[in-house]
């Protein structure tokens, strides 16, 4: 696992130890990129099930400004504290460790938006759906912003989740990524 573009190009990234997680592969991460950016000026992103980081590190390295890490296994957490000191993107980080629920709530509470959101739970896990309900109840993603969600390719996640709109699906021999975004009536 390597950093593909932008400030931190080339930097190898650790994979967190054991089993428990399943790093974004470079193809799935650049042709993600490529929907969604290429490149941002600017923004807060929120990567809620951090793995090894990869997907939040490659989007500060393509322009984000700040980047919340989340994830509930105590060997991601420090993967990804290990990641982002690699790539001297520490200043430009916040790394908890919380189930994506309970971080939602709190990120609530704080007022925060985001110009982009990751969503790549584990494949057995099933509540993708409701938590891009919530992230759309709570105005969590910004009108100009994307949510980007990694799951099994023989999930269909609907059209419409609330207000948000699936406006990309790429399938990528198991894995699939859905990308939703606020559509307004014009279809922009």
């Amino acid at each position: 696992m390597r950093v593909i573009s932008g400030k931190c190009k080339g930097k190898s990234l650790q994979a967190v130890p054991g089993m428990t997680t399943r790093p974004t592969t470079d193809k799935v991460k650049e042709a993600m990129f490529n929907m969604i950016g290429p490149y941002f000026s600017g923004g807060l992103g929120l990567d809620l099930f951090g793995g090894s980081g990869g997907l939040g590190i490659e989007a500060l390295s393509r322009g984000l400004d700040r980047v919340i890490f989340v994830d509930h296994d105590a060997k991601a957490v420090q993967t990804i504290k290990k990641n982002v000191a690699a790539c001297r993107l520490t200043d430009q980080a916040e790394i908890y460790r919380n189930d994506a629920e309970r971080a939602l709530k709190a990120i609530i509470k704080r007022g925060l938006t985001f110009r982009l959101i990751f969503l790549d739970p584990p494949y057995k896990n099933k509540q993708l759906e409701a938590l891009i309900a919530i992230v759309d109840a709570h105005q969590l993603l910004q009108r100009d912003g994307f949510l980007v969600a990694e799951h099994d390719a023989e999930v269909e996640l609907p059209i419409h989740i609330g207000r948000l709109t699936k406006v990309k699906h790429e399938t990528y021999g198991i894995t699939a990524v859905s990308i939703y975004a606020y559509v307004d009536e014009e279809g922009e």
